[in-house]
């Protein structure tokens, strides 16, 4: 399931995008969750809250801030957004490339080629499910890479997901993360659950990694040790 956002700074052109765009995903369980009329707004609510758009289409002639210039600050934070501009002029192409859009789109949309967007979005997400994170909290849903996340802890009947220096708690047990996650993580503690691309050092009792330290238990330290250790010599070797 896609969810969508649009930023236009002319309501009208929201109005029919978004109309298209529904007629399209009505059977696919996709929707349309954000509007935007600023990209200043979009890049700003995009920053807090990372993972809970998918796809973002994206006007390049706007007042306050372009849609080029916009996508560039957006990857500053984000590699994962899909971004498709809404352009009406052919010239802006080369540059959206090198803010890796999707694709782009000439007003008026081409059913057609919205289609065809679309569906290579939805192959995207489906591709890459087994490489992310889901999870549920009062602001939202977060959809999290893999490789984006440091590590997780525990505290009391919440989880905290740690990625890019901030924490996102949500209700769970850590064992249904660690299952979730499987062997792409490392189970270190009762409490700590860590992401070997990580770790700069693996001492006797802690590991050490984006800046902290964090403890080793007794009864994993064996285990742990030795996963961590067959991904740093692996790291080596590359």
């Amino acid at each position: 399931m896609l969810r969508i956002a649009l930023c236009d700074d002319e309501a009208l052109a929201r109005e029919q995008l978004s109309c298209q765009i529904e007629k399209l995903i009505e059977d696919t369980g996709s929707r349309i969750v954000y509007e935007f009329s600023s990209a200043r707004n979009a890049v700003r609510w995009l920053r807090n809250h990372p993972g809970e758009i998918d796809l973002l289409f994206l006007d390049v002639e706007m007042k306050d801030q372009n849609g080029v210039e916009a996508a560039k600050a957006i990857r500053e934070f984000d590699r994962n957004l899909m971004l498709v501009f809404i352009t009406g002029y052919p010239d802006y192409v080369f540059e959206g490339y090198q803010a890796e859009a999707l694709d782009y789109i000439i007003k008026p949309a081409d059913p057609e080629h919205l289609f065809e967007v679309l569906s290579r979005a939805e192959t995207r997400l489906s591709r890459d499910v087994s490489r992310q994170f889901l999870f549920q909290n009062t602001e939202g849903v977060f959809r999290f890479f893999f490789k984006d996340i440091a590590y997780f802890y525990s505290d009391r009947r919440r989880v905290f997901l740690v990625s890019g220096g901030r924490e996102y708690g949500f209700y769970s047990k850590l064992d249904q993360v660690a299952e979730q996650v499987g062997d792409s993580f490392v189970r270190i503690h009762q409490r700590y659950l860590v992401n070997p691309d990580y770790i700069d050092r693996l001492g006797t009792s802690h590991v050490e990694l984006a800046g902290i330290s964090l403890p080793v238990s007794r009864s994993l330290k064996v285990s742990a040790s030795q996963k961590i250790a067959r991904h740093l010599l692996k790291g080596d070797c590359l």
